[in-house]
């Protein structure tokens, strides 16, 4: 039977449990140093007493709001969405709440999403930044006063950071495209001047160099960004009869154009044109046929991530920024063969 008369407290607690109110508060604060009876005991006192911690005095008392901030570009892109998956999981088992701010690259939109993370007393953030270089950015950055991990970004701040071997995952997609014949490959990337374009684009020469084939300036395709509408880019790539025999796209909808171009002009993956995805969605595995991956270990980053923000915000931080390196690894699927010979047969028209 649940004790309603009044507003539990946690002394109530501690004596419904039979324990310390040091003992209750470390069971609250989620603190490995708990016995599991004791652990048993307070939780069942607080359903009993239907005992909830006053947030907000706890947060005036610790100077803890026990949230952490997460800034993300782009909150459509598939990796980003898994990444703050994994980031929100693990954070709750460490008893923080994730907030997700969705900056769309508009610089003052992320520095009003960095000073509401201060404002609102965060413990921590996480971020990715679309604004990398920009100085008021990076002063922003420099006076927060909180714990930060920035995701796979280049900037010239004291914070620590997750990185994404983007070199590694595109050369090694171009090596497997050249292992089987393709001397035609074409990469379409979001035109926005951060790190994870950069990479990519010298993973992509690094590839080609490696291969001995020349880079074509107009086999690389910029897009106003990783989800931006690309099915007529694609129509204008494979249409012509010395079209690219493969494309490596990013794994958002800009995927889906270019799957939907082709079918529209009535070539088959991979016989006609092979595909390789920038990032591994749930929709990559799952489509007939199967498309082959550049997939970021995000279980590793995001592993990396919360273990460095979780020990700076604990008050045990190293004295200098650490670096760690996500792998990219490619996975060959069903959608890249054999390169054509062309000119094959006249793309027809696209249906309408």
């Amino acid at each position: 039977m649940k004790h309603h008369a009044k507003r539990a407290s946690i002394k109530d607690v501690a004596a419904f449990a039979g324990v310390s109110l040091g003992s209750v508060s470390r069971v609250i604060n989620k603190a490995g140093n708990v016995g599991d009876e004791v652990r048993a005991r307070v939780e069942r006192a607080m359903r009993e007493l239907d005992y909830s911690p006053d947030q907000t005095a706890q947060a005036l008392r610790s100077r803890s709001s026990r949230t952490v901030g997460c800034m993300f570009t782009d909150v459509a892109n598939p990796l980003y969405a898994r990444l703050y998956q994994t980031f929100e999981t693990k954070l709750h088992k460490a008893g923080y709440m994730v907030l997700l701010a969705n900056s769309l690259n508009d610089l003052q939109r992320e520095r009003e999403i960095l000073s509401m993370f201060q404002s609102r007393r965060m413990d921590g953030a996480i971020v990715a930044p679309g604004n990398e270089r920009d100085p008021a950015l990076l002063e922003t950055m420099e006076k927060l006063g909180l714990p930060v991990v920035i995701l796979d970004r280049d900037m010239d701040v004291a914070h620590d950071r997750v990185l994404f071997d983007h070199l590694r995952g595109l050369h090694d997609a171009v090596q497997h495209l050249a292992a089987l014949q393709h001397r035609d490959v074409a990469l379409l990337i979001a035109d926005v001047p951060n790190r994870p374009m950069r990479r990519r684009l010298e993973g992509f020469k690094a590839g080609l160099e490696a291969a001995g084939l020349a880079l074509r300036p107009e086999r690389v395709v910029r897009l106003g960004s990783s989800t931006s509408p690309a099915y007529d880019e694609v129509l204008r790539l494979l249409r012509p009869a010395d079209r690219p025999t493969a494309l490596i796209t990013p794994g958002t909808s800009v995927l889906a154009d270019a799957l939907n171009a082709a079918e529209a002009l009535g070539l088959q993956v991979p016989r006609d044109v092979s595909i390789v995805s920038l990032g591994d969605p749930d929709f990559a595995r799952h489509h007939r046929p199967s498309i082959s991956s550049i997939a970021i270990d995000h279980e590793i980053a995001a592993e990396a991530g919360v273990n460095m923000l979780l020990k700076r915000m604990r008050g045990d931080p190293p004295a200098q920024p650490r670096e760690a390196m996500a792998p990219a690894r490619f996975v060959a699927r069903e959608s890249t063969g054999p390169a054509p010979t062309l000119p094959l047969r006249r793309a027809r028209t696209p249906r309408t």
